[in-house]
């Protein structure tokens, strides 16, 4: 039986992430090669993507429960950074869509990329997008906080209940070094998830894990 792996991608698409515009750029598009690869190297699993950018102006579905191998490297005039970070409502969009798109017993890996807390969303609290997160770790559902080395990300992630988070140095470098780690710890998840064995919570990017 085939096993269904959503990868859901969530990215900052805020004014402040235009210092970082060519690598978050680079990036998401590595993040969705490495994707098409674990489908791949994987063929019994079913990659799905949901890729979404956000700001104060729109939030962006560039993919939504998207085959693996449909997907395409984003152009540049796909990712435009401006305006706030409404980041409980993008993720609380986002993790609600997709929540109600899987079958039982699918997997999701949700990852989270920003350079700026919370401070526009409308619809979403802190409470709701906790008792959100709870609820779906318990159903198997793998969330990572990826941020910046100006934001207090381990608190970030505790505060919404993800076990799983890193920091990286907001520049050319930094960032590269960030989507690198960050596609390791992806490559890592499919390999134990098609040998059937679970990452312990709080290792995802330990790379000795």
């Amino acid at each position: 039986m085939k096993k269904n792996v959503f990868n859901l991608i969530i990215v900052d698409e805020s004014g402040s992430m235009s210092i970082i515009h060519q690598q978050a750029f680079s990036g998401m598009n590595e993040t969705l090669q490495t994707v098409r690869a674990m489908q791949k190297q994987f063929p019994d699993t079913d990659q799905r993507v949901t890729l979404v950018t956000f700001d104060t102006g729109h939030t962006k579905w560039h993919y939504d429960n998207t085959a693996a191998d449909d997907t395409k490297n984003l152009e540049w005039k796909d990712y435009q950074p401006g305006g706030g970070t409404p980041l409980y409502d993008a993720i609380g969009a986002a993790v609600s869509k997709v929540n109600a798109q899987i079958a039982k017993d699918s997997k999701v890996l949700v990852t989270i990329i920003t350079d700026g807390e919370e401070n526009s969303s409308r619809e979403w609290t802190l409470q709701m997008i906790r008792n959100l997160i709870e609820k779906l770790k318990k159903e198997g559902w793998t969330f990572t906080l990826i941020g910046t080395d100006n934001l207090d990300v381990e608190s970030m992630a505790r505060t919404m209940a993800i076990d799983e988070h890193m920091q990286f140095t907001e520049d050319a470098a930094g960032t590269r070094c960030m989507f690198q780690r960050e596609r390791s710890a992806r490559m890592r998840y499919n390999a134990r998830l098609d040998a059937g064995v679970a990452m312990e919570s709080g290792t995802f990017f330990d790379e000795q894990a």
